[in-house]
């Protein structure tokens, strides 16, 4: 089973050695692909320089438009199926989601056709956050679960494990969002097309190395892009 852990980036530098060295560190066979926005920071080239320590495992693509989350991990996807991937993970590169928890993602995604590790399916497991981030997130996903009636208590989740099928059948070409909501689209999507989503509890912890690339328009998008996917649904189109 080749199994790899693309992690999107925008300048972070602070953080990128640690995470890829965190994830190599592991017993399981874990490549990585790095997926740069052409950061003005030297992210890129610190990979470039790993790329010497770890051949055939530690891949590098930079994209010369910066265009959303959801675009890069497309392009990501893509890249997967073309080298013939058969579980494709979704990582963050600033500790918020724990390295040590992709065996888990995968063993659940064997045991369906995606998984997702979920900060609410027991209770709120959340660390080094504000409560009005902690009480945006949560009631966001309750949001997303109540309007499009999908069973996931984080229906927007970053730390993510598809299998092949999954991206193969969902329409990568059709997905629209490019924020979070990207990751409230793709849950959709595989949910509508009769796949099995399992939910694996995780401990998020805030990021404490780089800054964070919430903003007010990435909220918008997911609170009026999930509308839009209901209406979507309703007319038959995803």
């Amino acid at each position: 089973m080749k199994k790899l852990v693309i992690i999107p980036t925008y300048n972070e530098k602070e953080n990128i050695e640690n995470i890829i060295k965190a994830v190599f560190a592991l017993e399981q066979d874990f490549h990585v692909l790095i997926v740069d926005d052409s950061s003005p920071d030297g992210t890129a080239e610190i990979v470039k320089k790993m790329q010497h320590e770890f051949p055939h495992l530690l891949h590098l693509t930079i994209r010369k438009v910066k265009d959303g989350l959801g675009k890069a991990y497309i392009h990501g996807f893509k890249w997967a199926l073309e080298k013939g991937y058969d579980y494709i993970f979704e990582m963050d590169a600033d500790f918020s989601h724990n390295p040590n928890d992709l065996p888990k993602l995968f063993d659940a995604a064997q045991k369906g056709d995606m998984s997702i590790g979920s900060r609410y399916c027991k209770g709120v497991n959340v660390v080094n956050w504000p409560m009005s981030r902690v009480l945006l997130s949560y009631f966001a996903s309750k949001y997303v679960r109540f309007v499009l009636g999908i069973p996931i208590f984080d229906t927007t989740a970053g730390f993510v494990c598809f299998s092949r099928k999954v991206l193969e059948n969902i329409g990568l070409d059709q997905v629209k969002m490019t924020g979070y909501g990207f990751q409230v689209e793709m849950k959709y999507r595989a949910y509508r097309k009769g796949f099995k989503i399992n939910e694996v509890p995780i401990i998020f912890t805030d990021r404490t190395e780089g800054e964070s690339k919430m903003s007010g328009g990435i909220i918008k998008e997911a609170i009026f892009g999930v509308i839009n996917l209901k209406l979507k649904s309703i007319f038959g189109k995803i």
